[in-house]
């Protein structure tokens, strides 16, 4: 088993996980404003879409389907399509919530608005249609994952990513869905919404805009 792969990995999966994204953004919105089980849920759909990634990265799965343009280009759009719809439901939220903040009682902290079979779902599909995620995964295994490695060196490296992500976002839940947190960030719900989806928008529109281009490019060149 290569120690030095795997720590090398995680140290670089550990800074992944760190920089701020839609999974991250996801995380602190739901659990700032929803139900500590619904916010874990969220951590645990996440770490298991990271799991989908990394055993399709592992495999070599991946790498099919981005060397597939068509395949690709529908790998993209679908993701692309799920994100921007995550944007608008924020910004949505986000509206509500400053149309409603007057009437609100400063007291008053409403919870359990979405199931956390439903926080689940969305944290799983918020990452396993990130296509940015999945090229991230690609561009990781391929460089250090050879096919000279062994099987137990991919198993661990495959655990331990899956280690870091449950550790990282389920640390972010708990601590986020504390009640004096979230009575603290009650009055940022409506910024923490907006941000999310001016994120998630951001980053559909970017993802539609390569596909576009690159879909330009292809027509250009073929005549």
């Amino acid at each position: 088993m290569n120690i030095e792969l795997l720590l090398s990995l995680a140290i670089i999966h550990a800074v992944g996980l760190a920089s701020p994204g839609p999974d991250v953004a996801l995380v602190v919105k739901l659990a700032s404003q929803e139900s500590r089980r619904t916010a874990i849920a969220s951590a645990v759909g996440i770490s298991i879409a990271i799991l989908i990634h990394t055993t399709l990265g592992v495999t070599g799965v991946s790498l099919i389907i981005k060397s597939s343009e068509s395949l690709y280009i529908i790998v993209q759009i679908i993701g692309a399509t799920y994100l921007g719809w995550m944007g608008f439901c924020a910004l949505k939220d986000a509206s509500k919530h400053w149309k409603t903040s007057v009437s609100i009682d400063n007291n008053q902290l409403k919870l359990n608005q979405l199931t956390p079979k439903q926080g689940f779902m969305q944290g799983l599909w918020t990452n396993l249609l990130n296509p940015k995620a999945m090229v991230f995964f690609i561009v990781l295994f391929s460089a250090m994952i050879t096919p000279d490695v062994n099987l137990m060196t991919k198993l661990s490296a495959t655990i331990i990513i899956l280690v870091l992500s449950l550790i990282w976002f389920v640390f972010i839940a708990l601590m986020l869905s504390k009640p004096v947190i979230q009575q603290r960030m009650k009055k940022a719900a409506p910024a923490i919404s907006l941000f999310t989806g001016i994120l998630f928008t951001v980053i559909s529109s970017a993802i539609i805009y390569n596909v576009l281009k690159g879909a330009m490019v292809l027509s250009e060149s073929a005549i």
